[in-house]
């Protein structure tokens, strides 16, 4: 189905597990294109939960649905016809009015395009894929990775999977891409354990015409190309015991809220909408939460360290800065960044100077008021430093608050232009370990604007590579 093409109907059968058994090609499509195989269960959340609530309560529902298929908007009108036992006991799916338009730019994916944008800077082999998963091109950055990078070379245009050894699939390859994203692998010639990210690249009728193939390390690598020690202890309450627990239903619980909001299941009262909405305001927090004391949990870790690399600051703030782009749009903020040709090096772990910089300049967002600037520049300093700042022109911060900002759970160092301090208050804190833990200092003057006797400046202050 094409791009503002409407298909009069399309219609599937489920069983009593909400397993899609049979469908037109239509909907056949959505369901695959959301990560789904045929049998297999429903993999389009809105469908499958009319599919539930059809078949648990034995009624027959009739709604309209959205659903984002990977690259636009579906939408239509659904029918549910629950099925008796000795038919199966599942349901009849009747879609009708088919529309697909281009997907808006909504919070979804700009958080989907902030993993993506981190998971580039991180990877240390990419590769570019076919329709097919076949490889064409593949390029490595460390010394574990020239086994692979001969392999394939000696050995062309094989499925990628083929080179690798993938953990938890047991299935014949090619699999759909969506079900090999984020799967972890391990590749010839390295004891580290790999991540898999899989970025389709295009569209054709709804397919992608080839992938960006990267692999993302879970260790880094020492000056001597040995694998460094985990910075994370086999066993952490929030790390590796409760935040693969929690993950999953706070998930839903957004996903379910954001559902109710949004009237996919069907009309609603405005009040109620509004209350889905903070449900899934406050889930997003948890959400964030739960990230923010995994991270606290590793730092405060007595044998936490961190890689030595050469860091290009100038890049890193560009990355840092395409990755908070679309918020910073949003609230028609400028960004002020350092020049293409600006080449200063740190001796740092890039990953961690991103996570910094992304946490700095996602609070001068949201601590300046719309349409004003954030400046973000780079300098060499005196006896072998280099660093990075971040300015914003927000209402600055007090002796007092400049005090306690960088303490744990410090929530009250700033105000934000709404007037809601949502945060965990561990941000700066974090960000503060990670600098002290890379040999450097993080620090703020405020007010950044001695004219004007506003706004604040933090700077990250590393050692220069030499």
């Amino acid at each position: 189905m094409e791009q503002g093409d409407t298909l009069l109907a399309a219609r599937g059968l489920t069983d009593d597990r909400d397993r899609l058994l049979t469908a037109d090609e239509p909907l056949a499509e959505l369901h695959e294109s959301c990560g789904g195989v045929i049998p297999g269960t429903f993999a389009v959340p809105e469908l499958l939960a009319l599919v539930q609530q059809g078949r648990e309560m034995g009624l027959r529902l009739a709604r309209e649905f959205k659903a984002y298929d990977g690259s636009d908007m579906v939408s239509g009108f659904v029918r549910i016809h629950p099925l008796d036992s000795d038919e199966g006991g599942g349901c009849e799916v009747l879609v009708e009015n088919w529309q697909r338009t281009p997907a808006d730019m909504g919070t979804t994916r700009e958080v989907a395009e902030r993993l993506d944008a981190i998971d580039r800077a991180s990877a240390e082999l990419s590769a570019r894929l076919d329709a097919g998963q076949r490889v064409q091109l593949l390029q490595g950055q460390s010394a574990d990775t020239e086994e692979l990078e001969a392999l394939v070379k000696g050995d062309p245009g094989k499925l990628w999977s083929d080179y690798l050894i993938l953990h938890g699939i047991a299935h014949r390859q090619p699999l759909h891409w969506r079900l090999l994203d984020g799967v972890e692998c391990e590749i010839p010639g390295s004891d580290r354990v790999w991540r898999v990210r899989l970025l389709p690249i295009g569209s054709t009728g709804g397919a992608p015409q080839g992938f960006e193939l990267l692999l993302i390390a879970d260790q880094p690598l020492d000056n001597n190309g040995i694998p460094q020690e985990a910075a994370v202890p086999p066993t952490r309450l929030v790390g590796t015991a409760l935040t693969p627990v929690l993950r999953q239903p706070i998930a839903r619980i957004i996903a379910n809220a954001e559902t109710i909001r949004a009237k996919l299941a069907g009309p609603l009262r405005d009040e109620y909408s509004e209350y889905a909405g903070n449900i899934a305001a406050a889930g997003q927090h948890l959400s964030g939460m739960l990230d923010d004391l995994a991270d606290l949990e590793v730092v405060e870790a007595s044998d936490f360290s961190t890689a030595r690399e050469r860091v290009d600051l100038g890049d890193a703030a560009r990355r840092a800065a395409g990755i908070l782009g679309v918020r910073a749009k949003a609230r028609s903020i400028a960004l002020e960044l350092p020049d293409d040709d600006t080449k200063i090096a740190a001796m740092a772990e890039f990953r961690r100077v991103l996570q910094v910089l992304i946490n700095l300049i996602g609070n001068a967002l949201a601590y300046s008021p719309e349409g004003s600037r954030v400046t973000i520049a780079t300098e060499v300093q005196e006896d072998g430093w280099v660093a990075i700042s971040v300015a914003d022109e927000g209402p600055g911060v007090s002796e007092e608050q400049a005090d306690t900002i960088f303490d744990k759970f410090e929530r009250l160092g700033r105000g934000s232009d709404g007037g809601k301090d949502t945060g965990s208050g561990l941000g700066l804190y974090i960000s503060r370990r990670l600098a002290l833990a890379m040999d450097g200092e993080l620090t703020l003057v405020s007010p950044a604007n001695e004219e004007t006797g506003a706004g604040a400046r933090f700077t990250l202050r590393l050692p220069a590579f030499e």
